[in-house]
């Protein structure tokens, strides 16, 4: 027995020993592979972070890393120190696609820098000092960002082999001068960037028929040359904004949705000349002169328009039917008539504050069935206007004249979330107004002349039981609550109370539901502005 017993133990230790063996050899060899693996990939420089996408991204270096990979694929580096960029700093990474250098005081790049890079599609040098564009650029690259920079001359020569440039960013250098002949080559751009470059003048012809975004903002141009834009027959955004214009440019393409003429010199405009601009979705025309406009109506796809910041008197007659929002603040504007609105069933937003309103005809508005937010602050209204759309959920009357508000102003407006009637002359409300704003959340009574007499106190046992925030002010009268807030003040409560004329157990409980007046108890910051597109 006990020799076999032996032999079984031995056979054993023998199979264990075998499989002890090839699980070392598995380690082993796993260990290799890991060390190997290791050596093959490249270390990631200091101050920079690598990703298994291939991409690499360093702040503050004084140079291209040298540790960093061929085989990358993206290299974004900020706020560094490199003053000159060499073409033995990228020249051998084929694979790259990006390139972006920000913000690291670069002044010039060595020539045909880029030039061997064929897989390179972005590069993006912003932010720098230089005062030329790169030469030689791969004929691969689709966007080149070149905006902040000290660059005063566009060649033609520049933009050699670039067939692929979808993007072309050049704003914020100092281009006084530009020949857009120069950039004729360039026919697939799509996107061309030249904002404040304080060019004084443009030039030449140039057939880019894909380009679809161009801005020029903020420039010092006064005029275009007749048939300047007729070639672009697929513009989509025009922008020209903050430049010297006293009149719109002829010959404007019939693609457009988009043409901001704002901060100009404009006068008076004449959409009849405009008649081809049948697609045209959005008009700015902010801050200009404008004291007229004429044959708005063919802009018949209008959807916005803005028209703040001008010498307007009266609404201009015949706006198109298509108008969702529509600007009108900051203008001389005395009053407003039915008939300019009565065709406008899509308007959904209408600015007419700091104006000169007096006179609003009742009902001017009723036909506008989509209208949510209304801004009259700032005007010479004696009272809330007649008749409004019930579809209102924002109504704006701040600084006006208003003393008194009554049922049949207010008895339309269920759908009313905010109402501002601050900075008026109300001294008070009958409670049982508000039964008609079911839906009121966010309520503007300050900076009025309130009479807090215990029968208005009824008022404030209202907004409370429905839950409404309101800023309520303060008290002007009588003598013994002037200066108390009417909303929170225990003092009224208790002068109410005393008189047997308000309930000091009802006080109390509004008080343990509610602190209107104190800012820090509020859902929302009770100030004036509010996001219009939200309602």
């Amino acid at each position: 027995m006990a020799p076999k017993f032996m032999l079984k133990l031995t056979f054993k230790l023998v199979m264990l020993g075998k499989v002890l063996f090839r699980k070392m050899q598995l380690l082993c060899l796993l260990l290799l592979l890991f060390y190997l693996c290791r050596a093959q990939t490249p270390t990631c420089p200091r101050k920079c972070h690598c990703d298994l996408a291939g991409r690499v991204q360093c702040y503050r270096v004084g140079e291209v890393p040298k540790e960093i990979a061929k085989t990358t694929r993206g290299i974004y580096i900020s706020h560094g120190k490199i003053k000159h960029l060499q073409v033995t700093d990228i020249s051998s990474m084929s694979a790259l696609e990006e390139f972006v250098l920000t913000w690291s005081g670069t002044e010039s790049v060595e020539n045909n820098t880029f030039k061997a890079l064929d897989a390179l599609r972005t590069l993006e040098l912003r932010k720098n000092k230089l005062r030329h564009i790169p030469t030689l650029l791969p004929g691969s690259l689709e966007v080149l960002k070149l905006g902040d920079n000290l660059i005063s001359v566009v060649h033609e020569s520049h933009f050699e082999g670039l067939q692929k440039l979808r993007v072309l960013e050049i704003q914020s250098n100092v281009i006084l001068a530009l020949s857009f002949s120069t950039l004729s080559s360039l026919s697939s751009l799509q996107s061309l960037t030249l904002d404040g470059n304080n060019m004084e003048y443009v030039s030449g012809t140039f057939y880019l028929p894909n380009l679809k975004y161009l801005s020029m903002e903020n420039n010092k141009l006064q005029s275009f040359s007749g048939g300047f834009f007729i070639s672009l027959c697929n513009l989509l955004f025009l922008n020209l904004n903050g430049n010297l214009l006293t009149s719109t440019p002829s010959d404007l393409p019939a693609s457009l949705l988009t043409l901001k003429l704002e901060r100009n010199q404009l006068k008076m405009l004449k959409f009849g000349d405009m008649r081809q601009m049948a697609h045209l979705s959005e008009l700015f025309l902010s801050e200009n002169q404008l004291s007229s406009l004429e044959g708005v109506e063919f802009l018949s796809s209008l959807t916005r328009l803005e028209l703040s910041g001008n010498k307007l008197q009266i609404i201009p007659s015949r706006l198109p039917v298509t108008l969702q929002k529509f600007d009108c603040s900051n203008n001389l504007i005395e009053r407003i008539k039915a008939q300019d609105f009565r065709e406008l069933h899509s308007l959904k937003h209408f600015f007419l504050d700091n104006n000169v309103v007096a006179t609003f005809e009742d009902g001017a508005l009723q036909n506008c069935t989509q209208l949510s937010n209304l801004a009259l602050e700032q005007n010479l209204l004696s009272s809330i206007p007649l008749r409004l759309p019930h579809t209102l959920a924002r109504l704006d009357l701040k600084g006006n004249s208003i003393q008194r508000i009554k049922e049949q102003e207010l008895k339309n407006l269920r759908h009313l979330q905010v109402l501002n009637l601050r900075n008026n002359n109300i001294s008070t409300i009958d409670h049982s107004l508000w039964k008609y704003l079911p839906r009121l959340r966010y309520l503007y009574l300050d900076s009025n002349p309130w009479n807090c007499t215990c029968e208005f106190l009824k008022t404030r046992r209202v907004l409370t039981a429905k839950g409404i925030d309101v800023k309520g002010g303060k008290c002007k009268a009588p003598s013994e609550s002037q200066g108390e807030s009417w909303m929170s003040s225990r003092k009224v409560l208790h002068l109410c109370a005393h008189n047997n004329l308000y309930s000091l157990e009802e006080g109390e409980e509004i008080g343990k539901n509610t602190s209107v007046d104190n800012p820090s108890s509020l859902r929302v910051n009770m100030d004036d502005y509010y996001d219009y597109e939200i309602y």
